[in-house]
């Protein structure tokens, strides 16, 4: 199957490898900055649109800032294409509703990056749950570090239109899992500050959580830890046992509290960065999906329940409420406004 990309900055590294691990064809590329489009070795496009009739695609990825995802995604589904768009697939929760029925309509699938579904641990947990029994408690807690560096690297970064703060940038990630592991989350009230960093969004934010199947969680999230990352881990205790993944990219068993002996060091690696090892395994999934017409872990609708957190979290910081996803307007909440 022939792949191009939607934009050519920082995470593109990270897919063209697992792209290539794949066996897929990268045919094209795409970017406003023609010379970081350049360097990847493969045809070069400003225009995408031009590129989409041009070459011969079956898939798109679209790695483009938050904020561009609902348009860029609506011109690759107006073309027809399978779709790859990092997380979150939009900042806000009823443009992924739209993007998920148009992609239906015209017979396409629509994919979330959620490259930590993959590592070890979590599949290792995923496949052992019900050994906890009845999870009451869930925590998830986000120590890194993004210096003004970093937030300085574009412009872009850190904005209400086109980013969000850690919640919707870094911490949606361990949103998903703990929607992943425990099941679907009733309502939040969430709280944030800016710590360090010189932006128009958050850089830290607490919240509980209430979970539909009784069970009550803690989010935290920052990106003010210095001198450098810590953690991004997730615990969760049931009346039969409790785990705890940890290391900086949820790729660590720390605990093992189960009916059931395992080594421990067998689902535990050692990323050398946040992003994980995951987008290897995103992609085969993808593949498999589009080629056996099954359901993929993270298509469509899986997009979605994370981004309903994250509004809910933003509308509750904006109106000190409790925020109940299933009756969420987005009201006073700023993101991708």
């Amino acid at each position: 199957m022939n792949i191009a990309l939607i934009g050519c900055g920082r995470i593109s590294k990270k897919h063209i490898e697992a792209i290539k691990k794949n066996n897929l064809n990268l045919v094209a590329v795409c970017d406003i900055d023609l010379n970081k489009a350049k360097k990847i070795g493969v045809p070069y496009y400003k225009d995408y649109n031009e590129m989409l009739k041009k070459e011969k695609i079956d898939i798109v990825s679209i790695l483009t800032p938050s904020g561009m995802h609902y348009k860029h995604a609506l011109d690759v589904i107006e073309h027809k294409k399978h779709l790859i768009i990092e997380k979150p697939m939009t900042l806000r929760y009823f443009e992924a509703e739209n993007l998920v029925k148009l992609a239906k309509k015209v017979g396409t699938k629509l994919f979330t990056v959620k490259q930590n579904r993959f590592n070890l641990p979590i599949k290792k947990i995923k496949e052992s749950k019900n050994k906890l029994g009845k999870i009451f408690l869930a925590t998830t807690r986000v120590r890194w570090s993004r210096t003004q560096e970093y937030y300085n690297m574009d412009n872009w970064r850190g904005t209400w239109e086109y980013d969000g703060g850690v919640i919707s940038n870094q911490a949606i990630h361990h949103l998903d899992l703990l929607i992943y592991l425990v099941g679907d989350i009733e309502s939040v009230y969430a709280k944030s500050i800016n710590a360090f960093a010189k932006i128009e969004t958050e850089d830290t934010a607490v919240a509980t959580l209430k979970f539909k199947n009784g069970a009550v969680g803690t989010f935290e999230a920052t990106t003010a830890t210095r001198p450098k990352d810590i953690e991004g881990s997730i615990s969760l205790l049931g009346n039969k046992g409790m785990v705890e993944i940890g290391g900086f990219a949820a790729n660590k068993i720390v605990k093992w509290e189960l009916d059931e002996q395992i080594d421990i060091k067998k689902y535990s690696q050692n990323p050398e960065n946040v992003y994980g090892f995951g987008h290897m395994e995103f992609y085969k999934d993808v593949i498999e999906s589009i080629e056996d017409n099954k359901k993929g872990i993270c298509e469509m609708e899986e997009g979605i329940k994370s981004i309903k957190v994250m509004n809910a979290m933003y509308e509750s910081i904006a109106t000190n409420k409790e925020i109940f996803i299933d009756n969420l307007k987005l009201e006073k909440a700023k993101i991708g406004k």
